[in-house]
């Protein structure tokens, strides 16, 4: 059974998250095992509701698991006869590290090459938090952002370039707060150096 919520912003936009009790009541008790072990008292004023909390945050993050990544790109998938590259840039992306399970976030840089068919541009960031919503790796996550756009829509080459930072690395272990993470993945068209280049440059750019 799904547990609505209901939120209101300034300007009067409602927000509807969705969980599972079940699964939140079971992952909150593990929650209370775990801050006791570390030597809380899950009992007192200031952790009463943080167990609950934490169930309904762990299931927001991981929400990818239930998702489509290629079902959202095809229910915006239009004919046009439109082939040169399209770049959508500096896409917010905010997932959790599999080794710790700590954040990692970042931009991502997508671009593709139409092959008689365009998508809505809002799927593209769409088709990052389905994948994001998951416990990840960065460098398994930008090879599926591409794989799902070129399996999906068949473009002429994609192109995907992520930069993040990662709180293994900044919080615990070696600490370097200023370290970036960058990877990159290309199909098609970007494996020619000329193409390549061309998206290297211009998500570089500062055009707004």
């Amino acid at each position: 059974m799904l547990n609505e919520e209901f939120e209101l912003d300034a300007t009067g936009y409602k927000k509807v998250d969705q969980y599972n009790d079940k699964l939140i009541d079971s992952i909150s008790d593990m929650y209370k095992n775990i801050l006791s072990d570390v030597g809380e008292d899950s009992t007192r004023e200031g952790l009463l509701k943080t167990p609950v909390r934490a169930a309904k945050a762990m299931q927001y993050l991981t929400h990818g698991y239930d998702l489509n990544p290629a079902e959202i790109l095809r229910s915006a998938m239009f004919k046009e006869d439109y082939s040169q590259m399209v770049i959508v840039k500096d896409i917010e992306v905010y997932s959790l590290c599999e080794h710790h399970l700590l954040p990692f976030f970042g931009k991502v840089h997508i671009a593709y090459i139409p092959n008689g068919h365009i998508v809505g541009l809002s799927k593209l960031p769409r088709v990052v938090d389905a994948f994001a919503r998951r416990l990840q790796v960065q460098e398994r996550l930008t090879n599926e952002i591409r794989d799902c756009i070129q399996d999906t829509l068949k473009p002429l080459g994609v192109a995907v370039v992520m930069e993040c930072s990662h709180l293994c690395m900044q919080m615990r272990g070696v600490q370097k707060q200023n370290s970036v993470t960058t990877t990159s993945a290309f199909t098609g068209e970007f494996l020619k150096d000329t193409t390549r280049k061309e998206f290297i440059s211009l998500i570089g750019s500062v055009l707004h």
